[in-house]
């Protein structure tokens, strides 16, 4: 968290932090909840909590009265009718308790998890198309949408290498936010060429979540001070350059 913080506050751009469910079992919601609001106020800075893949509604309401901003209600592995209905449930509980939280709904397959993986499936195959997009965003009343585009969850291991990009469907993109005129969320954006990141945004993705590369960066940082201080059982952070 203090990580993302510092990078947002050095860039001066709004930054969402996301909270799994496993993390937030881990962490604690409210704990979560009151480390972040706590950076906003004693900071005054744009700083937002996203309880990321939620999958249950019981989940979700607790991330909801915990504070969170955004919830990621995420039952996207399910027939297109019945994440309709289990959605559109969510949007009407969740604006219930707080009617200015924000709500995401995913349609189309990204994918789950952070892993490496070795190969990837066709991207080509559960891809969002617009007339389902317009559909679930008519018919749920979400505020944001998570398509299928191109990205995927995780990391190919010739991405982590730097040999090879995952590459977007931009004009998906642009005719999916046309069809519906609502906030987009790209999933699974780490290890995506740059210039494409930079198109999605000008066809319409509002909110690129950004986690494999982030949880890579700090394994490699931990295994290189591990390693030339193996004997430290209290390693400092670096000064900034």
């Amino acid at each position: 968290m203090k990580a993302v913080f510092e990078s947002a506050t050095d860039q001066n751009v709004p930054v969402i932090a996301g909270a799994s469910e496993g993390e937030r079992q881990f962490l604690g919601v409210r704990q979560i909840a009151a480390m972040v609001k706590s950076l906003r106020e004693e900071c005054d800075f744009p700083v937002f909590l996203n309880a990321d893949h939620t999958h249950s509604l019981a989940s979700a309401m607790e991330a909801a009265k915990a504070g969170f901003d955004w919830i990621v209600f995420d039952v996207s592995t399910l027939p297109l009718e019945e994440n309709i209905r289990q959605t559109r449930t969510a949007v009407e509980a969740l604006k219930t308790i707080r009617p200015e939280i924000l709500v995401e709904g995913e349609i189309g397959d990204i994918g789950s998890g952070s892993e490496i993986h070795d190969t990837a499936r066709d991207l080509r195959k559960g891809l969002t198309t617009p007339a389902e997009a317009r559909q679930f965003v008519e018919e749920t009343r979400i505020d944001t949408l998570a398509p299928a585009v191109g990205n995927m969850h995780g990391m190919l291991k010739s991405m982590v290498a730097g040999d090879t990009k995952k590459r977007l469907d931009i004009e998906r993109i642009r005719t999916i936010k046309e069809q519906t005129r609502v906030f987009m969320t790209l999933h699974g954006a780490s290890g995506t060429d740059d210039g494409d990141l930079r198109r999605a945004i000008a066809a319409g993705i509002t909110v690129v979540h950004i986690n494999t590369e982030v949880r890579i960066a700090w394994r490699r940082g931990l295994d290189r001070a591990l390693s030339t201080q193996p004997n430290e059982l209290l390693i400092e952070p670096a000064a900034p350059s």
